[in-house]
């Protein structure tokens, strides 16, 4: 087939840096600080602050309403009650911040949506938002976000990030549901029943300061069982902290965006986000995304719901086919239900079926590794791409020497548990400028598209940079549709 690299390259950028707390390693540590910086005087604070806002305003927006954040996170470790001037609290509040480089290490593994906003474009452009895995400091990883246009010929350009890059505020009061929090935990055997309290104290609709209140409340009478207890109330308090909400600045611009880890399951990083652009059957559009949640020990795949990139609601997946990585949701409905692909034993796709969007409780075999260049295990590379011949399915197949290659599948249009086509060969592999990265000899894709007439695909090369490759859509289903698979 005719596919061609365009030469289109996203590398990661080290100065790209980002405002982030950081947390000394113990309460004494935090109050020795304070009470080091409580030592000096007005014109020494001044003139401290004045030098950490000269040396890193051009690096950031809003740092010092930032400092005054961080002094109000760490004020309980003052030692009096003595009133602390703006200057010393944003001083203060500078010692309990760092720098992060969002993407000192890599940028990779995208993923491609269209934009809700294709105004002021030549006539046969489309823009698109896409999604990238950035990789910094201890292999942290996080979702940053760039813009681009395709124009009527297939060619690409990606709009220049800016010099800014900000976390986004985690909004405080967002709401949970009693019924679907208490059926998670039960999936988690987490239910005891000296937990009942807790709920019996909450309303149907309760806010994680709520739940910590009744938490605290029946602490204090399992004293005798604090053993027990313990570990109940964290894994409780965990579950709450995974299903939040964020905000970015509306005003800035995507390249500044960021899903930034927050709960306990994502303190090792955020992976591999498949965004999604979802049209409900009323006609309405959401963009849903899953992603891999990593704490250093286990993975969790979450999910992520946005309208307009600026708000973005993460939870947790729910059910007993939620596990291990890799999951995407088709682009709508299929027969009434929701429906996504998945990997969960590690080596072979399914097909699962659900009336929840948050519950999935089965799954159907579709592939195995069939062909050498996908023995070790097959998978998605995003969310289905629906063709007038069926929904197509571009996949990761890895080989010998664990190289990874993408190859194409295709599944009937109304029963996509079902494959009609399937290429022996694949579309992209790595070649020799391909294979040198973080992990060698890789090409992997989280989410494709289609525009004037051709497959559009976003690929990392090796988990460090980005490229695009793009091929013509009607060579790809004749392949699959001509006996060729």
């Amino acid at each position: 087939m005719n596919l061609t690299r365009t030469g289109v390259l996203l590398r990661p950028n080290n100065a790209r840096v980002l405002y982030r707390p950081f947390e000394p390693p113990n309460p004494q540590r935090a109050t020795r600080i304070i009470g080091r910086v409580m030592q000096l005087t007005d014109e020494e604070v001044q003139s401290l602050l004045d030098g950490v806002l000269s040396e890193f305003r051009g690096r950031h927006q809003r740092l010092a309403s930032f400092f005054e954040e961080r002094f109000e996170a760490v004020q309980r470790h003052l030692l009096t009650d003595r009133p602390v001037s703006p200057s010393r609290r944003r001083l203060i509040g500078s010692y309990f911040t760092q720098e992060y480089a969002l993407e000192s290490a890599a940028l990779f593994n995208p993923s491609l949506v269209w934009h809700p906003d294709q105004g002021g474009l030549p006539k046969g452009s489309a823009r698109f938002i896409l999604s990238l895995r950035a990789t910094g400091e201890g292999h942290v990883s996080s979702v940053g976000f760039r813009t681009g246009i395709v124009d009527a010929a297939g060619a690409i350009t990606i709009a220049a990030p800016t010099g800014f890059v900000t976390a986004p505020r985690v909004i405080a009061n967002v709401t949970y549901d009693k019924g679907l929090f208490l059926r998670k935990l039960a999936e988690l055997g987490v239910i005891d029943g000296f937990v009942d309290p807790v709920f019996d104290a909450l309303d149907d609709q309760f806010t994680l300061g709520h739940l910590e209140a009744a938490l605290i409340a029946t602490g204090r009478h399992q004293q005798a069982r604090r053993q027990e207890w313990a570990p109940l109330a964290a894994a409780i308090g965990a579950l709450a902290k995974a299903n939040y909400e964020i905000e970015c600045d509306p005003g800035s611009d995507m390249s500044e965006r960021v899903v930034f880890p927050y709960s306990p399951t994502e303190t090792n990083g955020i992976e591999d986000a498949r965004f999604v652009r979802f049209v409900e059957d009323d006609g309405s559009v959401h963009y849903f995304a899953t992603y891999t949640a990593f704490d250093g020990d286990v993975t969790l795949p979450q999910f992520v719901e946005t309208d307009d990139f600026v708000r973005f609601r993460l939870s947790t997946l729910n059910g007993p086919e939620i596990a291990n990585k890799g999951m995407a949701l088709f682009p709508r409905r299929i027969n009434g239900s929701y429906a996504m692909l998945s990997r969960q034993d590690g080596e072979n796709m399914h097909f699962m079926e659900s009336s929840m969007l948050h519950f999935w409780h089965a799954r159907r075999l579709i592939l195995r590794p069939t062909q050498p260049w996908e023995y070790v295990q097959i998978g998605n590379c995003g969310s289905p791409i629906e063709t007038p011949a069926g929904w197509l399915v571009l996949t990761h197949g890895v080989g010998p020497m664990r190289k990874y290659s993408i190859g194409a599948v295709l599944l009937d249009l109304d029963d996509p548990s079902q494959v009609i086509g399937r290429l022996r060969e694949p579309l992209l592999s790595p070649i020799e400028n391909e294979r040198a990265g973080y992990v060698p000899n890789v090409v992997y894709s989280c989410g494709a598209g289609v525009h004037a007439g051709l497959l559009i695909i976003p690929y990392s090369m090796s988990d460090f940079a980005t490229s695009f490759a793009t091929v013509p859509l009607a060579e790809v289903l004749d392949a699959l549709t001509a006996g060729k698979a």
